[in-house]
């Protein structure tokens, strides 16, 4: 699973009903032995809380187990090529998530293993979290076909995955972001083939909220920019997530924010902890998807 685009609309529409399941087990208590003797190898080239955590402890609750694995320790493409890990992991493992920067490492792995592998995330796509916004979503009750997002902030890896999720759900989606910093052009355009719904480019934050149902931001500088950041805070200035921006979206507009959050920079102190924000339901979220997921490649 290395994006959304691996799955159809209905196995999409059945990981939700799926992590319901799981969410409302464990609120019960139920304990899960569905992936007992099961083993996912966790490949981190990016450290992370919400992605090492929620796969861990997914595992775990599903009667599995997950092994972390640094960098450091396998150096894919340096020490051993990414054939010869993929080859070896499979005979070790039952499947193998993957948290990195270089997308062909997880294409690679994919391509050479013989075992299902998760995209924790690549530079190019964040496929998890995104499936786990749109589940948000649909607990909060928004329509999935005729929802307006408005995501407001870097073309990154988290607007490229919402590009592809648009073409399963033909929700509206106004990318708005500055000049120089678009999402994938090539990712764009096929969203813009694919979906049946609208998807427009905007230069205005405030026009881009206006009616939306779900108002979404990311940091400006993603982690392995740091050096870069200065440069990004004055290229983004105008593109805060602020009680203006909010004001211009539907009284029911619920604010996202895929974390770590640089508080007064894309988003305030006041909308991430206002009672538009659903930024803490959706990292949980992350779990109880990401366990779907689990289940389905690996059970």
């Amino acid at each position: 699973m290395l994006s959304i685009k691996d799955w159809a609309r209905n196995e999409i529409q059945e990981l939700f009903i799926l992590a319901a399941k799981k969410k409302r087990e464990m609120k019960e208590g139920q304990l899960s032995t569905d992936l007992a003797g099961k083993v996912l190898a966790l490949v981190f080239h990016k450290p992370s809380l919400r992605t090492r955590v929620s796969f861990e402890v997914g595992m775990h609750q599903l009667g599995g187990s997950a092994i972390y694995i640094t960098d450091k320790e396998i150096a894919i493409g340096q020490r051993e090529s990414v054939a010869d890990v993929a080859r070896v992991l499979s005979r070790y493992v039952d499947g193998i998530m993957i948290r990195t920067f270089d997308h062909s490492l997880a294409l690679g792995l994919a391509r050479e293993g013989t075992v299902p592998v998760i995209n924790g995330l690549t530079d190019l796509l964040h496929p998890c979290q995104v499936l786990a916004d749109l589940f948000t979503a649909v607990e909060k009750g928004k329509d999935l076909d005729s929802m307006c997002v408005a995501f407001v902030g870097d073309g990154n890896n988290v607007c490229n995955s919402w590009l592809n999720a648009s073409t399963r759900f033909p929700f509206t989606l106004r990318i708005c972001v500055p000049q120089g910093h678009e999402p994938s052009s090539e990712l764009m355009e096929a969203a813009k083939r694919e979906s049946r719904g609208s998807i427009v480019l905007l230069r205005d934050p405030v026009e881009a909220a206006r009616e939306a149902d779900i108002l979404y931001t990311d940091v400006w500088a993603s982690m392995g920019q740091e050096e870069d950041a200065e440069t990004k805070k004055r290229a983004f200035s105008g593109f805060t997530v602020d009680s203006r921006v909010v004001e211009a979206a539907r009284p029911d507009c619920i604010v996202m924010h895929c974390l770590p959050a640089h508080r007064g920079e894309e988003i305030t102190d006041e909308v991430i902890e206002g009672p538009r924000s659903v930024v803490f339901d959706e990292a949980e979220n992350r779990l109880h998807l990401q366990k779907a997921i689990l289940l389905r490649l690996l059970s």
